[in-house]
């Protein structure tokens, strides 16, 4: 690392910014994921490029986890050396979030919903990442046997230290979104977002968390829109070599990749093609398009990744005729 970056002076031009819920704080409807392609197994100027272009257009929102990498804690380390090196003096403009509730060390403290854990995992991260303070640290999964108010305490202990400004929760339901929100809220340090899986393919949220959201005054960000790749142009001829589905295999498996899927798939590109967007930026542009959506959350591994998904902003609204094709599509 030795070129100095100097951010764009347009960035804020182009990108589209709406409020988590009932807070003050703005996030980029699109903002890039660091749960690929920036662990300790990845290249660190391919991770750089990427976070430098995402900046450049607007996209001012890092989002990683504890576990991230792999190895666990690695993607932490790089986002760590490349903000010392590149993005230290826009500090200010940037929102990064981090997350603690999967395994990440050995023992009984090393996993789920403990104060003890969620507090020893974000001093951690923090300094792994070389951070004073997150703008959001995430609960990343509810924990069946410690006590909600247990965890809410830890996360509302962790803003009045000053080691988090906001928090939120991930992979909670409606229930659970619910009675966090309440917990939190009766705290003091009300629940600024959750971050859940929502695409084309798994509409699990629709309709109940997304009104409870609404009700709650809980932000909504979005991970897997592009359901791992699928809802883009890389599968409409088949599976390419480089796939993360021959990659990594952990969520995305070359059996999910079906004949009907493939079908599905170049269906809805077509939709696109009229829309005039590519698969992926109108995939993004469909979970958007619900009031409660606050952001989408993109894991990329190249910058034309990037350009390409920070281009869907560009059009965001659908016609009823292009909902009513795409649920057509998906029925298929």
């Amino acid at each position: 690392m030795h070129d100095p970056y100097s951010a764009a002076g347009l960035r804020y031009d182009t990108m589209h910014y709406r409020r988590s819920g009932r807070s003050g704080l703005k996030l980029p409807l699109i903002a890039l994921g660091l749960w690929h392609n920036f662990g300790g197994v990845d290249r660190l100027e391919n991770g750089r490029a990427m976070m430098r272009r995402a900046f450049d257009l607007g996209i001012n929102h890092f989002d990683l986890a504890n576990n991230y990498g792999p190895p666990p804690g690695s993607a932490e380390e790089s986002f760590g050396q490349i903000f010392r090196h590149d993005f230290r003096p826009y500090r200010d403009e940037l929102i990064i979030s981090t997350k603690a509730g999967y395994a990440m060390w050995p023992g009984p403290y090393g996993e789920w919903g403990s104060r003890k854990y969620l507090i020893a995992s974000l001093d951690q991260s923090l300094r792994r990442m070389g951070l004073d303070y997150v703008d959001i640290f995430y609960h990343h999964r509810p924990d069946p046997d410690t006590p909600l108010e247990e965890t809410m305490s830890a996360l509302d202990q962790v803003v009045r230290q000053g080691k988090a400004l906001y928090v939120g929760i991930s992979n909670y339901d409606a229930e659970e979104t619910r009675r966090a929100a309440r917990i939190l809220r009766e705290l003091g340090t009300p629940c600024l977002i959750n971050q859940v899986v929502y695409n084309m393919f798994d509409r699990w949220v629709e309709p109940a968390l997304l009104d409870t959201a609404a009700a709650e005054g809980v932000g909504l960000i979005f991970f897997s829109p592009l359901a791992q790749g699928l809802l883009t142009n890389r599968y409409l001829d088949g599976m390419p070599s480089d796939s993360r589905a021959l990659k990594s295999g952990v969520f995305l498996r070359p059996e999910h990749i079906t004949e009907s899927a493939l079908a599905r798939i170049r269906q809805l590109n077509v939709i696109a093609q009229a829309r005039g967007q590519t698969l992926a930026q109108m995939a993004l542009a469909w979970v958007l398009r619900h009031p409660a959506a606050t952001a989408a959350l993109i894991g990329t591994s190249s910058v034309q990744q990037v350009e390409d998904c920070a281009a869907a902003v560009r059009k965001l609204d659908f016609s009823a005729e292009e909902l009513a094709a795409i649920n057509t599509a998906l029925a298929e």
